[in-house]
């Protein structure tokens, strides 16, 4: 990006909002402010930023409902920030498609790492032509082709719609078939994370799975391997190749 990332502070805290806006300008991010679910929806209306902090508890409208109207503006990014910690609503923010959760009362600077890290994944910086890696395969895996290059998946025929998130996981188990991965190694591949939540991707993959199983109650593409974590298995009649042109 040629100028700073622009992130949205919504929190009717005001030394949270302070605290927050402090740090993620430090952070070299511009930082605007809401203090209640109707001013962040004519914020973002009059001008989309490329990450919300989205306190839940909001007077006016709650964040769940400011989360779902943000969305129908863009694909922007959000991470939800609340003073409830029950696994309940980290998975209803996981579920409606947020990017992270993060727990009050936080580490700020946790909160700027993990902002650099999704707007890191919402906004890859280009790479020079000298220096850019060839382009990956597209891969097909039975009826499922995953265009790496073009973040693009499709099964059956159909496109899929999948978050940033969901396609980076699928498409790291595609690239890993058969290798079995705790959740733990799963945040660090596919989230960047060195810690974290790991209900964040108990969730994704019970979405993930949801678009690309025949039966997600029954998954036989991503494999739960019990007290473990997750495998990859496209069986012996899907082997993942490059294409011409239930939780632990």
């Amino acid at each position: 990006m040629d100028t700073p990332a622009e992130v949205l502070v919504v929190d009717d805290d005001p030394m949270v909002a302070e605290v927050v806006t402090a740090y993620l300008t430090r952070a070299g991010l511009r930082v605007r402010r809401a203090a209640d679910g109707p001013s962040a929806l004519a914020s973002a209306e009059a001008h989309l930023p490329d990450l919300v902090v989205l306190d839940l508890m909001l007077p006016g409208l709650d964040g769940f409902e400011v989360y779902r109207r943000i969305r129908e503006l863009g694909p922007v990014p959000v991470i939800m920030l609340t003073a409830r910690g029950t696994e309940g609503d980290r998975v209803r923010g996981l579920e409606l498609g947020a990017d992270d959760y993060v727990t009050k009362p936080f580490s700020p600077r946790e909160l700027v790492l993990r902002a650099r890290s999704v707007l890191r994944r919402a906004h890859p910086v280009p790479v020079e032509p000298a220096e850019a890696p060839p382009v990956p395969p597209t891969r097909t895996i039975g009826d499922l082709t995953l265009d790496a290059a073009g973040r693009r998946a499709v099964k059956a025929g159909e496109p899929l719609t999948l978050t940033g998130r969901e396609f980076d996981l699928l498409a790291f188990f595609a690239e890993h078939p058969g290798q079995v991965f705790t959740r733990t190694e799963l945040l660090q591949h596919v989230w960047g994370w060195e810690f974290g939540d790991e209900s964040t991707v108990t969730v994704h993959v019970r979405r993930l799975r949801e678009k690309v199983e025949d039966d997600p109650h029954c998954p036989r593409l991503i494999v739960t391997v019990w007290g473990v974590g997750y495998r990859f298995d496209p069986g012996p009649d899907a082997a993942a190749t490059p294409a011409e042109g239930g939780d632990p």
